[in-house]
């Protein structure tokens, strides 16, 4: 058998070898901790070098009737389901999302053997930039990441079972890689008129395959470039699988304008605790030196939101039910969520709502308002925590309080956990609260804006806040990469290349609303590396207080667009 890729995953256990409907998948060795899976996977003749799996450990066939699926889209976990029910009814219903990865799901009609399980509402599928042909690149892994977001199935729904998956598949990479992924990716933002909300990546690429001398996660791999061009240019959030080590796919996981998923376990029925596989911890041991490659250069975080993705019950290309572990499972539930908050916002816009505009459909509004609901400490009753909904635990047992996030003005996400936990629901909450300019705003809210170097904004709480209630507070904006377009015709071809213009400096702080020096910031998020500020702190006195956005070190436009959401608990 010729060895075409080994794989290490993290898992209790795995009692299953699998089979695939074009081809072998093959488990060679049994462990509790770490398996090598041989894979040889032949679709019509084609052998793919490259799976992606290498963000996945399939744990084992189970029976139909433990539905971790359900729990994991449940409030076990990001407590999407209220939202598809009544009075709320979203489902994504007609929001274009998009899927990019080695393989591709399925699409009934056109692919042969396909069970009516996996009948999932495909936009269009493509091959790179190509209509896909017929049982070509169909695989188990793609399929399965697809389901999580719009899986339409009773037993096993998905996120968003009513929006329109748009899905690529990279395919052959003998004689191909980052530029063929970056066409694809691109291809996939066209769709739908240019109008695609989220693109999910479950797969990435090795260091070993970067053709820069001595590659390290600089944010400067072609890929990489090209996601935060392609997010700023076609306007489309890029929700990216995080990196699980092992020999594993950085790249492009150290991109500025999307969003890098880890994933979580269950504990005491909930999804809460941040699971060992996650490479996001500092590299200590044995395999420091394998690790320090993987995690991003310099201070910046690797991790900004988590999601569920641990023993995830869906149906293979066979019908049967798997359950499946990684952050490739925890991706597309942020994706899917997307959805769900862009269904509401067109009907918020349809219905020419008060405080809502076009800006709702912003990536970079989507982004703030995804890390600013996210669960982080388990709310007592009274409010002050925001109404959280339970504490995430990182793998060591502690939570973001014990953070440098929470005790370094200069540190805005925790290594393993970023902002904390995708909550659906409180998205939603977040995001229904509208749009605010600068000026008076009430407790909660968002807004789109932009300004100009080296000057600020004021975003004056009209309530006074209670001591000892927290404060959220997000700010995002994108990193300038530039296409090189050597042939002038707007758009990505194979052998251009990307120009990194730098991220300008952006910091928010909490202020009293009396005083006008940041050095009086009750809190403050003031990184020098990162495209994201984050807030989460105590209100230290009751009081009124203003939150401040500057624009404080210019690196390339003198106009700087950015994204705020705040949350915050007024004194009764």
């Amino acid at each position: 058998m010729k060895k075409t890729q080994v794989l290490f995953a993290h898992c209790a256990v795995i009692t299953t070898v699998l089979c695939h409907s074009h081809g072998k998948v093959i488990i060679i060795v049994e462990s509790s901790r770490v398996i090598k899976l041989w894979r040889e996977i032949n679709y019509m003749g084609k052998k793919l070098t490259r799976f992606a799996w290498s963000l996945a450990a399939v744990v084992g066939l189970i029976a139909p009737s433990a539905q971790a699926l359900s729990e994991s889209v449940g409030e076990e976990g990001i407590n999407a389901r209220v939202l598809h029910a009544a009075p709320y009814n979203l489902s994504g219903f007609k929001i274009a999302i998009g899927q990019v990865e080695i393989g591709r799901p399925g699409k009934f009609g056109l692919d042969k053997g396909i069970s009516g399980n996996l009948a999932l509402p495909l936009g269009g599928v493509f091959e790179l930039n190509v209509k896909a042909s017929s049982n070509i690149y169909v695989d188990n892994h793609a399929s399965m990441v697809a389901a999580v977001m719009v899986s339409g199935d009773k037993r096993l729904r998905g996120v968003a079972p009513g929006a329109r998956l748009y899905s690529s598949a990279v395919g052959e990479l003998k004689t191909g890689g980052q530029a063929e992924e970056c066409l694809a990716s691109v291809h996939i933002a066209l769709q739908n008129g240019g109008d695609v909300r989220a693109i999910n990546f479950s797969f990435g690429e090795s260091l070993e395959r970067d053709s820069r001398e001595n590659p390290t996660l600089d944010g400067n791999a072609l890929l990489t470039q090209c996601i935060d061009w392609s997010a700023r240019v076609h306007d489309s959030l890029y929700v990216i699988a995080g990196n699980q080590g092992g020999g594993g796919i950085p790249i492009p996981t150290d991109q500025y304008n999307g969003i890098i998923a880890a994933y979580t376990t269950k504990r005491e029925g909930q999804f809460k605790k941040i699971d060992f596989a996650n490479l996001s911890a500092f590299p200590e041991g044995i395999g420091r030196r394998l690790i320090k490659r993987e995690i991003n250069v310099g201070p910046r975080r690797a991790v900004n939101l988590v999601a569920p993705g641990s023993k995830i019950n869906l149906y293979q290309l066979d019908g049967k039910v798997s359950a499946v572990s990684g952050t490739s499972f925890a991706a597309p539930h942020i994706t899917g969520t997307v959805a769900l908050l862009q269904e509401f916002g067109d009907r918020q816009l349809q219905a020419s709502t008060q405080n809502w505009s076009q800006d709702s459909r912003r990536h970079e509004v989507m982004k703030v308002i995804l890390l600013n609901s996210a669960d982080k400490i388990q709310d007592s009753g009274d409010g002050k925590l925001l109404g959280m909904s339970r504490t995430i635990f990182s793998k060591n047992n502690q939570t973001w309080l014990d953070s440098d996030a929470f005790l370094d003005d200069k540190i805005p996400l925790d290594l393993q956990m970023g902002t904390g936990q995708l909550n659906a629901f409180r998205a939603y909450e977040q995001f229904s609260a509208g749009q605010w300019s600068p000026g008076l705003v009430p407790v909660m809210g968002w807004n789109y804006d932009s300004l100009s170097a080296y000057g600020y904004h004021d975003y004056i709480i009209e309530q006074p806040l209670a001591k000892g209630s927290f404060a959220g507070i997000t700010l995002a904006w994108d990193r300038l990469v530039e296409l090189e377009d050597s042939n002038h015709n707007g758009e990505y071809d194979v052998g251009e290349t990307f120009r990194d213009r730098g991220l300008n400096n952006l910091d928010i702080h909490l202020i009293p609303v009396e005083e006008n020096s940041t050095l009086w910031s009750a809190c403050s998020s003031v990184s020098e590396d990162d495209s994201v500020e984050h807030i989460f702190c105590p209100i230290p006195t009751s009081g009124r207080y203003k939150i401040r956005v500057r624009y404080l070190t210019q690196k390339n436009e003198s106009i700087q667009p950015y994204a705020l959401a705040w949350w915050t608990f007024p004194r009764h």
